[in-house]
């Protein structure tokens, strides 16, 4: 590996993958057994602070200059988020919980379930693993369960209603395997992986695709070709923002507003940046009268009746005061039907695009939202928690855990009411935006982009539902299928 301004290794390439991020990576390594690789990822290497689980929010919080692992931006509803800038990507990251598609999920892909599990257990080898559950993350497990959370499914990777304790790609030292680690199944002979090289453009002639433009950490111009091999191919895993954002900087996209930004139309391709979704998630923070251990999501809740994940973290690993016992308890709606769109805000690639998710915009997610809520607080009531909880604990229906609102008869005609402008007014992300060059409207069922040849997606902008309750496991599986 090394950076853009060292020379290519060859002339020209099978694959140039542009993203070596969580699908880019073990793609890389799949197809350099056969073939010569390119990878362009625009960051660097993970910092040593960032491999570590209790360094998570000190590394997200991070967003300040051009070349930090997570590169900061705000949707158009307000809504704080980020997108990975590292080898590894999101996996370099994230909060490191690993759990599968659901066998609906992969049908509904399109994909064969034999060849995904066989993907899975090759991504599974090497980066992740079951955690040994701490106090804190074994009551909060205990609770999801008092509180209806049901049945006991105990440690797995698959993607089952009820409770579980599901994998992490930290191991047993708290140290982090992320997706770059699946190069070790690579022919190193054949891979070649150039670090802070941002592809500014694709390359066409026609609507073939030849190579990319990228530039390297100095800001000098470079060029990277395809072998003439009729198969060979550009691949963008540059991520839910970054692949669309492409495609539309190459002249893909509508001619409408490709037009408006000044970019010659390669494709008049509508459904480029569209059907943008993000998971609304709300964060019941918790101050905790016991000590609470580091940790990360472990647990999940995946309930059946209204579609949400709950999961929990603790301590260092959470807590922007160091040592504090802070504990939060998430809850994130699954399968949103509020739609959103992403469009260019400038011509520069290294800028963000404009991003809107419209949060809330169907009601059903509302309603979905207020559920969730509602079994939070029915799990932080529960004996389990108890210890992890003080009386004045304040809850998103109004009370307080030693005096709850929702345990008055008085309240329960507006209690719903109340929460959903909880929901609304505390809506955050968790980082599983998705959408952008979906199945069906922009790549077809093999990921090749519809209408160009020599051209493929391969992330999560081409989902319209995020698969398992963290979509890690099934985009490293997609590197690999």
């Amino acid at each position: 590996m090394s950076e853009p301004s060292v020379q290519l290794k060859w002339n020209s390439y099978d694959y140039i993958i542009v993203g070596g991020g969580t699908a880019g990576c073990p793609l890389a390594a799949t197809l350099s057994q056969r073939f010569k690789v390119l990878v362009l990822e625009r960051g660097g290497f993970p910092d040593p602070i960032s491999t570590r689980r209790d360094s998570f929010l000190l590394t997200y919080e991070n967003q300040l200059g051009s070349n930090t692992l997570v590169q900061g931006f705000v949707s158009t509803d307000g809504v704080r988020n980020g997108r990975a800038r590292v080898l590894g990507g999101g996996s370099s990251i994230n909060a490191g919980f690993y759990n599968r598609a659901s066998p609906q999920t992969i049908a509904d892909m399109g994909l064969d379930g034999s060849l995904a599990n066989a993907s899975f257990q090759w991504v599974e080898r090497i980066v992740a693993s079951f955690p040994e559950l701490g106090p804190y993350q074994r009551a909060f497990r205990q609770s999801l369960l008092e509180a209806g959370v049901t049945p006991d499914n105990g440690a797995s990777y698959d993607f089952q209603v009820g409770t579980q304790t599901g994998g992490t790609n930290f191991d047993s030292q708290g140290f982090r395997r992320p997706a770059s680690n699946l190069f070790v199944y690579g022919n190193r002979t054949n891979l070649d992986v150039l670090l802070y090289a941002q592809v500014e453009l694709i390359l066409f002639k026609g609507l073939r695709a030849y190579g990319v433009r990228y530039t390297d950490f100095l800001g000098l111009p470079h060029t990277a070709l395809l072998s003439r091999h009729p198969k060979s191919e550009v691949i963008l895993c540059a991520g839910a923002l970054g692949s669309p954002q492409l495609l539309l900087l190459s002249g893909i996209g509508p001619a409408d507003h490709l037009t408006a930004m000044g970019i010659k139309v390669v494709l008049n391709a509508t459904g480029v940046g569209q059907q943008m979704r993000d998971n609304p998630t709300t964060r019941l923070v918790i101050l905790s009268p016991s000590p609470v251990e580091s940790s990360l999501v472990q647990a999940v809740g995946i309930t059946a009746a209204f579609g949400t994940y709950i999961e929990a973290a603790s301590g260092a690993a959470a807590a922007a005061i160091p040592g504090a016992p802070v504990e939060y308890i998430l809850q994130k709606a699954a399968g949103p039907l509020s739609v959103g769109k992403l469009v260019l805000g400038s011509t520069n690639v290294r800028d963000n695009p404009i991003v809107t998710f419209n949060y809330f915009q169907n009601p059903q997610d509302l309603a979905t939202c207020v559920a969730g809520v509602n079994r939070v607080e029915e799990a932080v009531l529960t004996n389990a928690f108890r210890p992890f909880v003080f009386d004045i604990q304040p809850l998103p229906s109004g009370g307080t855990v030693g005096s709850p609102n929702r345990r008055n008869p008085a309240f329960a005609p507006t209690l719903n009411a109340t929460i959903a402008t909880y929901c609304v007014t505390n809506v955050a992300t968790i980082w599983h935006y998705h959408g952008g060059c979906v199945v069906g409207q922009v790549v077809d069922s093999d990921y090749k982009v519809l209408g160009t040849q020599g051209l493929r997606v391969v992330d999560g902008s081409t989902f319209v539902f995020s698969p398992g309750t963290n979509p890690q496991a099934t985009v490293m599986m997609l590197g690999r299928y």
